[in-house]
């Protein structure tokens, strides 16, 4: 058929027919027999019939997603044994499922199936893959499945993996355990409340984000777990989840949680020694026992364990050696808790962590243990935005010989050195000679008059200094110290005016933030550099330079930010000249007004009076211009005139004096 596509492919797939959307409403049956691959994607075909497939005997790679398919005829697959995948997702397969069922179940070799987004309850299921045991992967997403048993999955014994998002499911019972396989797990989406005797040993990925989970329990037993990534984020988990005691666990994802550790309350009440008493009363025999009424001990193994992602939950304090049970963990993430410290203790070896986020808690301040060990000496990216801190330890630096990214943000800090007082160095982070980091945010930290070259020795790329106000006070012989790295510069709301910097020794500059700021003009060190990306919103500017577009600037920007700014609606040559540049991109052009008189007015389209208007107000300038030179001009001209007339006696005896001539008058 002359719609359908034909193409090769190497390796596992010879051939394919393309036919999709091409509003088919039957599968075309004049294509190459021989076809392997045949996608029906995106059309309108309602029923696979018994003839539909008879001639193409090759298929191995079946796509029919997105058509209206009610029914599959028994016998729709009888010439297609070779068939290992069908995609029948996002069709209406719940009309008919028990016809489809029986069609199903002459696929032999089929190893792949997508039933996703087809209205289909357990029920349905239970039945549609009654037959299927060669399965090895099996989507049922986007349907409305509510409870699993160990009767919709009884003959998926070889199954390896299972999506079942975005469903309705609230209960789970023994729905997985004859999948002796089963490797990868997806129940993300769902409405399950609590996870209690976990016992899938086989299982190496488990997905239940996104749920209402507000328990995990693995089963109590010494038995080895294959798990290795375990995605519990975007749940309701009140405690940190009871996991395998022995797994090969890497991946622990915990985000967006309500989980706290309860040992030590916050008026500083400690339950670690308090004890609950209980009467166990069996016939005639009674027996007393005595636990402890919270113990944070973690009993698993997780040695192998590289990422721990905490954040957004409710922690504000860590159990002392909690993190040394992790000695191989790389990536830390406790942003958006509660901590009002953290410890870097000879107890947590943090020895192989290259990523820390430590940023919006509550930190006043961060402990070092005083002759221990270097702390954090392969870290990378270090993240202590928004707290409240007012100073780090000193030297927390020294040993971080790898450590790329700093990020203090919004924090009361100043950077060292610091002019003494009474004495005594105010409290500073000393970041000089720091020679591999690149990216350093210091936005919101108050900082100003920053004498004393505070980066001397680092090679910053990228520096942010947004929302200092006075950090462009005083000489700016630091700022110059970074001419020859720096790339991408931040001076978001610095007060910065027209001519507070030189930017023209910034030759390796291609990023500049200058928004927020109280500039009337463009500044003239610019117009050389060759940026690629601007940012000159919210400023004073009424225009840009009438050339800016055929400067060097102008040849290079590729990204440019100009909205709220009170622009001249009759002077913006300047703005068609840049909507002419084609590699240009200004993603708030359609922001960018104009002030017409009293009004404000987009300049993406301005209405044809104004631009009538605005031509006839430059001519009348040009012509008043001339009528004001013209009386100054005749003014003049008189005024020469008189005065030669009067002085041209006198000065026609002074020429004759000289050349000793005389002549009659």
């Amino acid at each position: 058929m002359s719609c359908c596509r034909p193409r090769a492919l190497p390796r596992v797939v010879q051939s394919t027919a393309d036919c999709r959307r091409k509003w088919l409403s039957s599968i075309p049956g004049n294509l190459q027999g021989d076809i392997e691959e045949l996608l029906l994607d995106d059309n309108t075909i309602r029923v696979l019939s018994r003839a539909s497939l008879l001639s193409y005997h090759q298929l191995k790679h079946l796509s029919l997603t997105k058509n209206r398919m009610e029914l599959t005829e028994p016998g729709a697959f009888l010439g297609s044994h070779g068939l290992h995948a069908l995609s029948l997702a996002d069709n209406l397969l719940f009309t008919n499922y028990s016809l489809t069922a029986v069609a199903l179940s002459a696929l032999p070799a089929l190893r792949k199936l997508d039933l996703a987004g087809n209205q289909l309850t357990e029920d349905m299921a239970s039945v549609l893959l009654s037959n299927l045991s060669s399965l090895e992967s099996l989507s049922m997403a986007r349907n409305v499945i509510m409870r699993l048993d160990s009767s919709v999955f009884t003959n998926l014994t070889q199954l390896l993996e299972l999506n079942l998002e975005r469903n309705y499911i609230f209960e789970i019972d023994q729905a997985f355990e004859g999948l002796q396989r089963l490797q990868r797990l997806n129940i993300a989406y769902n409405y399950m409340t609590c996870i209690v005797d976990f016992n899938l040993t086989q299982l190496r990925v488990l997905n239940v984000s996104y749920n209402i989970i507000e328990w995990f329990l693995a089963l109590e037993s010494d038995d080895l777990f294959e798990l290795e990534v375990l995605d519990l984020s975007h749940n309701q988990l009140l405690f940190f989840p009871v996991l395998p005691r022995q797994s090969k666990l890497h991946s622990l994802l915990l985000k967006d949680n309500e989980m706290s550790f309860y040992q030590l309350l916050p008026d500083g009440t400690s339950l670690e020694n308090v004890t609950v008493q209980f009467l166990l009363i069996d016939g005639n025999s009674t027996n007393i026992t005595t636990v402890k009424l919270w113990d944070e001990v973690c009993y698993s193994n997780l040695s192998s364990l590289r990422l721990l992602d905490m954040s957004q939950n409710q922690f504000w304090y860590l159990p002392e050696g909690f993190l040394a049970k992790m000695p191989a963990l790389t990536h830390l993430k406790l942003n958006q808790n509660c901590l009002e410290t953290f410890h870097l203790s000879e107890r947590d070896p943090l020895a192989r962590l290259t990523d820390l986020d430590l940023s919006q808690n509550l930190l006043t301040e961060l402990w070092e243990d005083t002759g221990a060990r270097p702390a954090l000496p392969s870290l990378q990216l270090f993240n202590l935005s928004t707290n409240m801190l007012q100073a780090l330890p000193a030297g927390i630096f020294t040993h971080t010989k790898q450590i790329t990214t700093v990020d203090l943000s919004y924090n009361r800090l100043d950077l060292c050195p610091q002019p003494a007082v009474l004495g005594r160095s105010a409290p500073c982070v000393d970041i000089r000679g720091l020679a591999t980091l690149t990216r350093l945010s210091l936005a919101g930290c108050g900082l100003r008059d920053l004498g004393g070259h505070p980066f001397r020795g680092t090679a910053l790329t990228h520096l942010d200094l947004s929302d200092n106000r006075e950090v462009l006070s005083g000489d700016l012989g630091w700022l110059r110290d970074l001419a020859a790295t720096l790339q991408v510069l931040s001076l978001h709301n610095t007060n910065l005016s027209s001519t507070s910097v030189d930017f023209s020794a910034f030759q390796s500059l291609v990023g500049l933030d200058l928004s927020g700021n109280t500039l009337t003009a463009l500044p003239a060190s610019l117009g050389a550099l060759k940026l690629h990306s601007l940012d000159l919103r919210d400023n004073c500017l009424t225009a840009l330079p009438a050339d800016v577009a055929w400067r060097p600037l102008g040849r290079s920007l590729q990204e440019l930010y100009l909205s709220r700014n009170p622009y001249n609606c009759c002077t913006l040559g300047w703005w068609e000249a840049l909507q002419r540049v084609e590699r240009l991109r200004v993603p708030d052009r359609r922001e960018v007004t104009c002030n017409y008189d009293s009004q404000r007015l987009s300049a993406w389209v301005l209405p044809e009076p104004v631009l009538r208007d605005c031509r006839w107000r430059t001519a009348n300038m040009a012509l008043l211009y001339l009528v004001l030179a013209l009386p100054t001009c005749l003014t003049l001209l008189v005024a020469f005139t008189v005065v030669f007339l009067m002085l041209k006696p006198k000065l026609l005896k002074m020429v004759k004096r000289r050349c000793g001539v005389s002549s009659p008058y």
